[in-house]
């Protein structure tokens, strides 16, 4: 694997807004070539994504999230330690295990995990209903979020 980091965008594209990561990680792809990044898409949590991040120094994570912290649409950084528990949608998943205790739990056994995790996480109106499209709101932060995780792919190639 030559990619040293991850930008992965998570949710179901066929829920509304739960296809945001999708949206995001599509945006980001079209904007970026550097060979050390890899874009892909993911639609597990818990331990499928654990294993998703295997191998990878960096991970950029990006989803739908409910908090109501924020209006629709809002977007935030936040670090692994940061994340809401667990309503963070695919991160922190009620069928499956958090991320968080499915990284110590790889750690645990040796796998090479990211040592840095970041979200970026847009606050999400709808993500049960089928639909293909996202709400306007949500829709309008998809470029913003996108250019939100070019800044900090620039801040990690620095360091």
């Amino acid at each position: 694997m030559t990619a040293k980091t991850l930008v992965l965008g998570l949710g179901n594209p066929l829920l509304g807004d739960d296809g945001v990561g999708w949206k995001v990680a599509e945006a980001v792809r079209a904007r970026l070539q550097d060979p050390d990044v890899e874009v892909d898409c993911l639609a597990g949590g818990g331990l499928s994504l654990m294993e998703r991040l295997s191998g990878y120094e960096q991970a950029i994570l990006v989803d739908a999230i409910q908090t109501g912290q924020g209006p629709p649409g809002s977007v935030r950084t936040l670090a692994l330690e940061e994340l809401p528990d667990p309503a963070a949608g695919h991160l922190g998943s009620a069928h499956d295990t958090t991320l968080q205790t499915a990284l110590r739990v790889g750690r645990a056994m040796g796998v090479h995990l990211p040592q840095r995790v970041l979200i970026v996480a847009v606050e999400a109106e709808r993500v049960y209903d089928f639909a293909e499209e996202l709400t306007a709101p949500v829709a309008a932060a998809v470029p913003r979020a996108a250019t939100t995780v070019t800044e900090l792919l620039q801040q990690v190639k620095k360091e």
